[in-house]
């Protein structure tokens, strides 16, 4: 009897130990899908693969005593493109996780990729609110910003300063259809009036006669309704008609740094947006946005690329964790652990994948306000992200109970 249950005891035991830190095929693998060539490559690119590295060197470089791999591809802004690398990469490669995927419909083909698998999908990149919504799925979670929360601030802001009527200039994709309903919904809702909109080809290099139908609809605001190159390009043009100095106002619903390098304290200053991250907030995120930018030719992070890090970061504090790269398990011990890192003050994830963080209102520094390279923001205001976000109840999310 004592050797029966001897033997009992050790094959209990030798069942609990993969149990209890099981990683499959003994290695963890990350991949970053995002833009690397195109129009938001700037805003994530090679810059956010940069950032997960750091965050996996940050974390120790291995999980569980077992190596983790990072892995890139470029989805080139195209659902189809996008939806067969997530798929190669599941079934061929066996990635564990996806990160990033800026452009809001080729991320949702990626979601349905890492819905039917089973995979985490971590979005720092798109703007679409409907991840956390119709969308919704237990292994995706939406980390660094959404429509809803940049139009909430940047809106109320404008209108408060006598900004009460709006033209919408907006890309014609699912991301920026997404920020100009929420915009729209925000100016409504302050009692501000919607003059009219007009959608723009992605992508497209001549913003002439959009901007023209902005000029003329005489809105006190005209706000932007696209990311990355559109913006740089539509706020460029519109100084080259004199838009801003005839007494018009811009307000970027999805603005980066990196698109105001582009532009230029010049024709950018003055801009109200609102955004999650900037490298200049305080001693920690300057001290991480310098390594940053040893790396990665003295540019400053982006928003993108800081959400990056953090979601890496805190995916490997969740396998850790759960014992287990499987990811409900990991999915589940991500919205148990509070978010720390170098913008993340013990923020939470809500069970409808959105981690609920401050958000900041800022204005873009004259050239004389500016007193060196990257100095370009001034704070005006911090919404708490219980403000910032909406209301779980209101999205519709099958998850929420």
């Amino acid at each position: 009897m004592k050797t029966a249950l001897s033997l009992a005891l050790a094959a209990g035991i030798a069942f609990a130990g993969p149990a209890l830190a099981q990683i499959s095929d003994d290695v963890v693998k990350i991949g970053v899908l995002n833009d690397r060539s195109g129009l938001y490559a700037d805003l994530g690119g090679e810059g956010s693969v940069i950032a997960a590295r750091m965050a996996l060197e940050d974390f120790g470089g291995r999980v569980l005593g077992k190596p983790v791999t990072i892995i890139t591809a470029d989805h080139q802004n195209k659902p189809d493109i996008g939806s067969t690398i997530a798929r190669q990469w599941i079934d061929v490669d066996r990635v564990d996780a996806i990160v990033d995927v800026p452009h809001s419909a080729t991320a949702l083909g990626v979601l349905s990729v890492t819905r039917e698998k089973n995979r985490m999908l971590l979005l720092s990149g798109p703007a679409l609110t409907e991840f956390t919504g119709k969308q919704c799925a237990p292994t995706t979670i939406h980390w660094t910003y959404d429509s809803y929360s940049m139009a909430n601030g940047t809106v109320r802001a404008l209108i408060k300063q006598g900004g009460d009527s709006w033209f919408f200039l907006t890309g014609d994709n699912a991301g920026s259809h997404s920020q100009e309903r929420d915009g729209m919904a925000f100016v409504e809702k302050a009692g501000g009036k919607v003059v009219g909109a007009v959608r723009h080809p992605l992508n497209t290099q001549d913003f002439s006669s959009f901007l023209l139908q902005a000029q003329a609809s005489k809105a006190k605001v005209i706000g932007l309704a696209n990311a990355g190159g559109d913006t740089v390009n539509s706020i460029k043009q519109a100084a080259e008609f004199g838009i801003v100095q005839a007494g018009q106002r811009l307000a970027g619903l999805l603005i980066f740094i990196t698109d105001v390098h582009s532009i230029g304290l010049k024709d950018a200053q003055g801009l109200v947006f609102t955004e999650s991250f900037y490298w200049d907030m305080d001693d920690k995120t300057r001290a991480w946005s310098r390594r940053f930018m040893e790396r990665h030719g003295g540019r400053a992070p982006t928003a993108a690329q800081a959400g990056v890090y953090g979601s890496v970061l805190h995916y490997l504090k969740a396998v850790e964790k759960a014992g287990t790269d499987e990811s409900l398990a990991v999915s589940k011990a991500m919205k148990e652990i509070p978010v720390n890192d170098m913008f993340s003050n013990n923020f939470k994830i809500r069970e409808d994948g959105r981690v609920v963080r401050d958000m900041h209102l800022f204005e873009v520094k004259s050239p004389s306000e500016s007193k060196g390279p990257w100095d370009y923001y001034k704070l005006l205001a911090t919404i708490p992200g219980d403000e910032a976000y909406r209301p779980m109840a209101e999205g519709g999310c099958p998850l929420v109970k």
